[in-house]
């Protein structure tokens, strides 16, 4: 079911005779036919390019169009929201998995000579599905070959390939540093390193280290001539912009230099859950007083989830310290004693354990490291997501008005979730990266999931309506959110080819970047003027298509 942005009724103003809607449709029909063999011809010059141009390239072999028998398994083994895989949203024109650099050089080059827009898979976590969906004709470059991870222990950096996923960057890092070293990034192992670190990136380790983003230090970028550029090559500009920004706005991450950062040998992990009876909201309040005070190597997440068929809700808080039990436990006593954190509430173990543990959400057992690397079993689902920044701790009257919210039918599928900031994530100057959001006290995201279509467009309307219910109490002018939360609900580039000003873009720009929009516009316009890489919610050029005349 295709989500609705608004509720519409279709009222003709005037009357309309059959005659006069049956030449209407019949002349639509034929537009529409029309268009279809423009498509059509369009592939065929395409792939015809491609023939010609991947001589040595073995490029047939990773060539998928829509009437090849694996087209469709291809196509949705990473189409992670089932909110877009309905047939109502178009396909790619042709599917291409490439294993080599000049395979995507030749798709880049017949792309652009034949108007296709290009679009590029990682893992396929986007929120909107902009890495697998367009309102225009498409081809797409699935990375998920581009998937090889060097790590070098003794240095303690990585080359990673933008086709890995989270879990296997984990694994590998683990496995090479005898679970000394890691990568301070996303909760969940299957998301693709290509568009997570290029958004920022953040999980459990990041009030110790900072975002995914913060720890790049090289990359390989293919920009819209097809050459490959480091960071020497590209320049600081660049460099900044997809750290942060986006990296789909300038062109096709092929790799990331990382940096990776020191762990100790256990780490301590625990999930407990309080109920209203419990003081869930006194204890959720307290929370937003201290969680991005404490030390930097304790990150506290908190949250809130109705409960099914009841008028109440849970806290859940789960966190991980850098550390034994044995100091953990007298910190949560002089720190945060109304949680009651008890010594059977918590788990040592590895680093590396951890991020399974908080995939599985406190997983007691089966801590099998092996699921890092399995980028397909889990279950996929229905998702929408919108996401807030937090300055000031949210009064417990207006807990209460969002439970209300919750309390709807529905609004078990909504998990309100939160993740502190401070520590070492806020010493780090908003303009160092693409990444504006340094001076918040935590980010809150309101995470709806469920499994039958026929829920979609009620889930959908709750998640918005909870969205506009927090306005008073989260940051203004912007309101500020997370790029790798997409939502194209706050603002979109307009429809397919037609030209978005930069004051156009702002509308939604300005929410995801604050004051590094514009950089980062500065940035396209010199890397992409043409606007090649573009998407619904990509960064604009200042230069209009087909003339060189530049918009301020």
């Amino acid at each position: 079911m295709k989500p609705q942005t608004k509720s519409t009724t279709s009222i003709l103003p005037f009357n309309i005779s059959t005659t006069t809607l049956v030449l209407v449709l019949s002349f639509l029909h034929g537009i529409a036919l029309a268009d279809d063999h423009v498509h059509h011809d369009t592939n065929q010059k395409f792939l015809q390019c491609l023939s010609l141009h991947s001589e040595n390239t073995f490029i047939s072999k990773v060539i998928f169009t829509q009437s090849n028998s694996s087209y469709i398994s291809i196509l949705n083994n990473l189409k992670q929201n089932l909110l877009y895989a309905s047939p109502e949203y178009r396909r790619p024109q042709v599917i291409v998995t490439p294993f080599l650099v000049s395979q995507i050089q030749s798709v880049l080059k017949c792309a652009r000579k034949h108007g296709l827009r290009t679009i590029v898979r990682s893992g396929g976590h986007d929120h909107e599905g902009l890495s697998y969906v367009s309102e225009v004709p498409f081809v797409m470059i699935d990375l998920i070959n581009f998937n090889q991870i060097d790590v070098d222990a003794e240095e303690k950096t990585a080359w990673v390939g933008a086709g890995a996923t989270l879990g296997e960057l984990y694994y590998k890092v683990s496995e090479e540093s005898n679970n000394l070293l890691a990568f301070p990034a996303g909760v969940c192992p299957t998301v693709g390193v290509g568009g997570h670190l290029s958004g920022g990136g953040f999980g459990y380790l990041m009030r110790k280290y900072g975002l995914a983003a913060d720890q790049v230090i090289d990359a390989h970028l293919m920009d819209v001539n097809g050459r490959i550029l480091d960071r020497k090559s590209m320049g600081e500009d660049l460099f900044w912009a997809i750290r942060g920004g986006g990296v789909a706005s300038f062109g096709i991450l092929v790799a990331w230099k990382v940096n990776l950062v020191d762990v100790p040998s256990t780490v301590t992990v625990f999930t407990v859950v309080r109920t209203l009876e419990q003081n869930a909201t006194q204890i959720h309040h307290k929370w937003q007083q201290i969680a991005y005070k404490l030390p930097e190597e304790l990150v506290i997440s908190a949250g809130l989830k109705s409960v099914e068929g009841k008028r109440t809700m849970v806290a859940i808080f789960s966190a991980e310290y850098l550390g034994g039990v044995d100091r953990l436990l007298p910190l949560m006593q002089e720190r945060f004693p109304e949680l009651g954190v008890r010594k059977e509430d918590c788990q040592e173990m590895s680093w590396v354990e951890s991020t399974v543990y908080h995939r599985a959400f406190n997983a007691k057992e089966n801590l099998n490291l092996e699921l890092l690397l399995d980028r397909f079993s889990y279950a996929k689902y229905y998702m929408k997501a919108k996401s807030d920044y937090v300055r000031e701790p949210i009064p417990v009257e207006a807990l209460e008005g969002m439970y209300e919210v919750l309390y709807e039918e529905g609004g078990h599928n909504i998990y309100v979730i939160s993740f502190p900031y401070g520590g070492r994530f806020n010493e780090i100057s908003e303009t160092a990266t693409a990444f504006p959001h340094r001076s918040n006290k935590f980010h809150l995201m309101y995470y709806a999931e469920w499994y039958d279509d026929e829920e979609s467009q009620r889930v959908i309307e709750l998640d918005r309506k909870l969205y506009d219910y927090m306005a008073p109490y989260v940051t203004k002018n912007p309101r500020a959110t997370y790029f790798n939360c997409k939502d194209l609900e706050i603002g979109r580039n307009n429809f397919g080819d037609n030209y978005t000003s930069v004051e156009e873009a702002g509308v939604w720009g300005n929410k995801y970047f604050k004051n590094n929009f514009k950089r980062l516009v500065d940035v396209k316009t010199k890397a992409d003027p043409d606007n090649f890489f573009r998407n619904e919610q990509s960064i604009p050029s200042r230069v209009r298509q087909g003339s060189r005349k530049r918009n301020h």
